[in-house]
C-alpha cells in the first residue's frame, strides 16, 4: 500500500489491493515487438471515414482524398515482386508497382489527427495485417535493437506498408540509422509513411517539420509527399477545460474501488521509469484499467519528463484514464521546458494527459 494510502485511513474496497506500476519491471522479448507493430488499440477501430475534418481547415478534408487514394494504389503487387517477376510471370507480364511517391509525410501540429490518419492508411491498405506494420519511432529504433539491423531489413523488406509515427528528428544518430533502414526497405518496396516532431531550435519557426523531416531522411526526400494539415488541437476543439486534480483521498479510493487500477505516488514512479527502457512503458500498463497517481509534482528535469512523455503516449494509445492529486497536468512541465527544444513533445503530452483525466472523472464518481 502507498504512504498516501496509509495516511488515509482507507480500507480496500476492491477485492484486492491495486496494483502498482513501480512493482513492474517487464521483460519484452523481440518477437512481441515485431507482433505489436499494429495501430494501438486506441486507433484499432478509426477509419478515414471516422475522421471528421474541421470545417475550417480545407487541408484537412484534402489530406484524406489523398491518403484513400495512396491506400487504393498499394493493392497491387508488392513493388519488389513485381521487379522480380511474380509466381513465374516474365519481368515483362508481372504486375506493374504503384506509380509516384512510395512514401507520404504527414505535416501539422499536435492534435490535428496525423495519428487517426496514419492508422487510417493502415486499415486501408489492401494487405493482410501481417504485411503492415505500424509503430512510433522508438518502437522502430528498438526493434533494430532487439533483432539487429539485418534481420529487421529482412523482416519488414517484405511488407507492403510501413507506418511510422512521431518520427523523431531530435537524435541525429538514430535519425541516421532509420533513414538507412528506410533506405534498404524503399529498395525492397516497401511503401512508407510518417509523421514527425520538430527539431530542436525550430519550434519558434512554426508548428510545421516538412522541411527538416525531408533534410533529415537525405537521399530519401524523393519518395515521400508532404501532406500539411492545419488546424488546432482536436482535444480542446469544443471541450470544457481540463478536469481539476482530486485531493489524494479521493484518488486512493478510486483506486482501491476499481479492479484493475494502479496506485502510485507521482515522484516515486517518476524515479521508476528511469529505471525501465522506454521500449517497456507499453508493456509496463498491461492490463491496467485506470492509473491513480498521487501527490503530482512539477517535473525536476528534462530528461525525466521525457520518459513521461513516452509514458503520457502509451496511456493515451491504450486509452487508460488518469486520476490524480497535486498539480494540474497543464503546470507539470517550467517554462524553461515549454520554451525549449521539446516543447512540441511537451504539449503533447499535456493534451494527451489532459484527455485521460476528462476520461477517468467517473472512477470517482462510481468509488
Amino acid at each position: 500500500m502507498s504512504s498516501s494510502s496509509a495516511a488515509s485511513g482507507i480500507s480496500p474496497i476492491a477485492d484486492a489491493a491495486p496494483l502498482s506500476l513501480c512493482a513492474r519491471e517487464p521483460f519484452v522479448p523481440a518477437d512481441r515487438l515485431v507482433a505489436e507493430m499494429v495501430p494501438p488499440p486506441r486507433f484499432d477501430s478509426v477509419r478515414f471515414a471516422t475522421y471528421i475534418p474541421d470545417p475550417n481547415q480545407p487541408s484537412q478534408t484534402a489530406a484524406v482524398g489523398v491518403l484513400e487514394t495512396f491506400a487504393a494504389g498499394l493493392g497491387g503487387a508488392h513493388a519488389a515482386t513485381a521487379k522480380r517477376g511474380f509466381l513465374g510471370f516474365s519481368k515483362s507480364r508481372a504486375p506493374k508497382a504503384p506509380a509516384g511517391p512510395r512514401g507520404v509525410y504527414l505535416d501539422g501540429g499536435y492534435g490535428v489527427g496525423k495519428t487517426h490518419l496514419l492508422a487510417s492508411l493502415w486499415h486501408a491498405t489492401p494487405a493482410e495485417p501481417a504485411l503492415k506494420a505500424f509503430g512510433t519511432f522508438v518502437e522502430l529504433t528498438n526493434l533494430v535493437g532487439a533483432l539487429g539491423f539485418q534481420k529487421t531489413v529482412q523482416t519488414l523488406s517484405g511488407h507492403r506498408l510501413l507506418c511510422i509515427d512521431e518520427f523523431e528528428l531530435d537524435d541525429p544518430g538514430d535519425t541516421v540509422l532509420v533513414s538507412t533502414l528506410l533506405g534498404k526497405l524503399v529498395d525492397a518496396g516497401v511503401a512508407l509513411a510518417a509523421t514527425s516532431n520538430t527539431l530542436p531550435g525550430k519550434l519558434g519557426e512554426g508548428r510545421f517539420a516538412s522541411v527538416d523531416f525531408l533534410r533529415e531522411i537525405q537521399g530519401l526526400s524523393a519518395h515521400f509527399r508532404s501532406l500539411r494539415i492545419d488546424g488546432d488541437d482536436y482535444r480542446h476543439r469544443g471541450l470544457p477545460e481540463a478536469p481539476k486534480p482530486f485531493n489524494d483521498e479521493q484518488v486512493t479510493k478510486a483506486a482501491y474501488a476499481n479492479a484493475g487500477a494502479s496506485l502510485d505516488d507521482f515522484p516515486h514512479l517518476l524515479a521508476h521509469l528511469a529505471k525501465v527502457h522506454p521500449s517497456r512503458y507499453g508493456a509496463l500498463t498491461d492490463g491496467l484499467k485506470a492509473v491513480c497517481l498521487t501527490d503530482v509534482q512539477p517535473i525536476p528535469d528534462q530528461s525525466t519528463a521525457l520518459r513521461l512523455v513516452v509514458l503520457a503516449d502509451r496511456l493515451y494509445d491504450r486509452e487508460v484514464p488518469v486520476l490524480a492529486s497535486g498539480l494540474p497536468f497543464d503546470q507539470l512541465f517550467s517554462e524553461e521546458m515549454l520554451n525549449g527544444g521539446y516543447r512540441k513533445k511537451y504539449f503533447r503530452a499535456i493534451s494527451r494527459l489532459t484527455a485521460l483525466a476528462r476520461d477517468a472523472k467517473s472512477l470517482v464518481e462510481t468509488a
